[in-house]
């Protein structure tokens, strides 16, 4: 579509009453994290952090490794700068769904959903 066909439609967008600006934060992007607390959260959850905390040993090969944060649902930082951790979850095998986000500052995510979600762990 040619320049000329965006500007117009974000013209009938914006006669219609549409915002054609972006919003700083999508729903898809990082909205501020619900806070939990840690003794809220299942005792799996409270041991990973412990493990973390301890810097290991980990139960998984991939615990540690660069979270992308491509979907933005925390806040923006540069590449590297948060760590992903895999909270078991009883009765499967696998890594599962729950995972535990670290920034290099020291803040901790939850997510139970496989980062579709996050909560901000309160030590």
């Amino acid at each position: 579509m040619s320049r000329m066909a965006h500007v117009a439609g974000a013209l009938l967008l914006t006669l219609a009453g549409f915002s054609v600006c972006a919003p700083a934060f999508s729903r898809t992007s990082a909205e501020p994290a619900a806070v939990v607390a840690l003794a809220e959260l299942p005792a799996e959850v409270r041991q990973t952090v412990l493990l973390i905390h301890r810097g290991g040993p980990f139960p998984f090969d991939r615990d540690g490794v660069v979270f992308g944060n491509f979907e933005r649902r925390l806040p923006p930082h540069e590449r590297g700068y948060y760590r992903e951790y895999t909270v078991p979850t009883p009765g499967i095998r696998h890594r599962g769904a729950r995972r535990i986000v670290a920034g290099r500052s020291g803040e901790l995510y939850y997510s139970d959903d496989h980062y579709r979600t996050f909560r901000r762990i309160r030590e």
